[in-house]
């Protein structure tokens, strides 16, 4: 259903443990150990080259920030927050907790005269998996700067592109060395499995993440500081993300055949943690002729209207699990 299972990296595990003994406060705005370790991470990775360490930002798991963004940014009554047509339901959510509006759009064209103080983006998407291209993300961040628009842009799945090679808002590509109006959303569930750790980090423009670290300071909302040091030594360590990305890639390469041999259709998928599915169905019949076979899924309804006729398979089950279902899908009769 999408929470990782598999260990923890012992490297981390490690940091955790030497760090166990800290009695004083953490620091809100993250260890400079940690603020480097991403800066260097996301310079290594994915090309955000130019980022000082003041403007990196840890946070207790991405879901917290993205539904408190608008708060923490002072959006209310009035101010209008854009999500993905298809979407992780905590961006609407958030924007509910504020006040706000919420336009569901995925094209600028969509958007009107509005008065538009925040822009969602998610790539690589969950649910779909679906990447969008540079010139779709310099658009955004064009159109976001004319007219002071705030795009934070959703990365947790960024170092799991499978089709599709998926890029940062910061990537200098996309942003053209330039960092204002743009936050980049980062997660160590997935790339590290530190889903239990509750470890994030927000990063892009200084001036927003000033804002957004006072408001934190005051708010309480700190990372631990023994998981700020297991996240240092994550994004320090290229080696167990390599080694998890190749858990999902075979994961991924069996469940996609299973799931075409028993006559079901996947699209989008490019990139992350699951599968797009359909079989020309309500997706309340796809999850229940799954549940027959022992097989959860996510009714794609939930992200959406228009994912009434999908499913999100994830790649987030154990070896011996997807094997199991990969059997189960080939030997069930094929539904045409």
């Amino acid at each position: 259903m999408g929470t990782p299972v598999d260990p923890v990296p012992a490297v981390v595990q490690e940091a955790l443990r030497a760090a166990a003994d800290s009695p004083g406060y953490p620091q809100t705005h993250g260890t400079p150990a940690l603020r480097q370790a991403a800066v260097d991470w996301l310079a290594r990775r994915h090309g955000a080259s130019g980022l000082s360490p003041d403007a990196v930002l840890p946070t207790i798991g991405s879901k917290e920030f993205i539904a408190w963004l608008p708060q923490l940014l002072g959006l209310g009554a009035g101010d209008v927050v854009v999500v993905p047509e298809l979407a992780y339901p905590t961006y609407e959510v958030g924007a509910r907790l504020a006040g706000t509006q919420v336009l569901a759009a995925d094209s600028l064209t969509a958007l009107g005269p509005r008065r538009i103080a925040l822009v969602w983006i998610n790539s690589p998407a969950n649910p779909t998996g679906r990447v969008l291209p540079p010139e779709h993300l310099r658009k955004i961040v064009a159109w976001a700067r004319e007219r002071d628009v705030v795009v934070a842009s959703d990365e947790c799945y960024l170092e799991l592109g499978w089709d599709r090679t998926p890029m940062s808002v910061l990537h200098e590509d996309v942003s053209g060395g330039r960092h204002d109006n743009l936050l980049a959303v980062h997660s160590l569930s997935k790339r590290s499995n530190l889903a239990g750790y509750r470890a994030g980090l927000v990063a892009g423009d200084a001036t927003l993440i000033g804002r957004l670290l006072e408001v934190r300071r005051h708010a309480g909302m700190i990372v631990p500081a023994p998981v700020q040091a297991a996240m240092a030594a994550a994004l320090d360590d290229d080696g167990h993300a390599d080694l998890q990305r190749d858990r999902y890639a075979a994961r991924r390469t069996a469940l996609r055949a299973a799931l075409a041999a028993a006559g079901a259709r996947i699209e989008h998928s490019e990139a992350g943690l699951y599968l797009w599915v359909t079989r020309d169905e309500d997706c309340g019949q796809t999850v229940a002729g799954l549940a027959e076979l022992g097989i959860l899924v996510a009714p794609g309804s939930f992200y959406g209207p228009a994912g009434q006729r999908h499913v999100r398979v994830a790649l987030t089950a154990t070896d011996e699990r997807v094997h199991a279902a990969s059997t189960r899908l080939t030997a069930a009769p094929r539904r045409s």
